[in-house]
């Protein structure tokens, strides 16, 4: 194995493996840049109308997470929540969690609406008076008690919990709020949605091949080393 022949073959391997090994992360780091540009790109779409994406009695689905949305209603002004746990550049408050009653569905159905971020767990900002129209993208109702606490505030945007805290159906997803922050309230970012299955995917089949061709390398090096040894070996 430490033969002359050998040596040089054992070089070759490692100068491969090395290449192969770092074209292979090269293309995977760029399928996940991909997957990124593609979900960023989804929430920088034109928002459209809310009921053409889903309607009142309409589960949410993988393409629905993160899609920009127009909305027209009211907001029901003393039914609102404060969502815990929630941060903003490093400090920890509240999401403040409003239903907004939705144009034109009957019987009246209201969509959860997260109008900002707040630090105060104080009297909740007051929401806009009238027909407002918001947008933002939707997001699937979260994991968590959803149990209403003291000063209206919950552990997570649950929506099965939550729907029976209200006087009406609910949306099976929520709305994160884009555009101007409202007075008081910070602006949260929008989360973004999973991204397409195939974007990328050419980075990623290229990625696999790369390193196939390592352990194919491999193979055929260890077919090398035991052929040599056969004939270097006495019979």
């Amino acid at each position: 194995m430490l033969s002359h022949r050998l040596l040089g073959l054992h070089l070759l391997l490692v100068v491969v493996l090395v290449g192969t090994g770092a074209a292979g992360w090269w293309q995977l780091q760029a399928w996940r840049h991909e997957q990124v540009d593609e979900a960023a790109a989804r929430v920088d779409r034109r928002p459209v109308p809310l009921a053409d994406v889903i309607g009142p009695d309409d589960p949410i689905t993988n393409e629905d997470v993160g899609v920009p949305v127009e909305v027209e209603g009211r907001y029901a002004p003393s039914e609102q929540f404060l969502v815990s746990g929630r941060t903003d550049g490093g400090r920890v408050g509240f999401w403040v969690l409003s239903p907004l009653l939705v144009e034109g569905t009957v019987p009246s159905s209201a969509l959860l609406v997260v109008r900002g971020w707040t630090g105060d767990p104080g009297p909740l900002p007051p929401v806009p008076a009238g027909k407002v129209t918001e947008t933002g993208v939707l997001q699937p109702g979260e994991e968590g008690s959803g149990e209403l606490g003291p000063g209206r505030v919950v552990d997570a945007v649950r929506i099965p919990a939550l729907v029976n805290e209200l006087d009406t159906d609910l949306y099976s997803g929520f709305l994160v709020r884009t555009g101007p922050p409202e007075p008081g309230l910070q602006e949260v970012p929008p989360p973004l949605g999973d991204p397409s299955w195939s974007a990328g995917l050419r980075n990623l089949a290229y990625g696999l091949q790369w390193w196939m061709f390592g352990g194919f390398a491999v193979f055929l090096w260890w077919r090398m080393c035991a052929d040599e040894r056969s004939v270097a070996s006495p019979a």
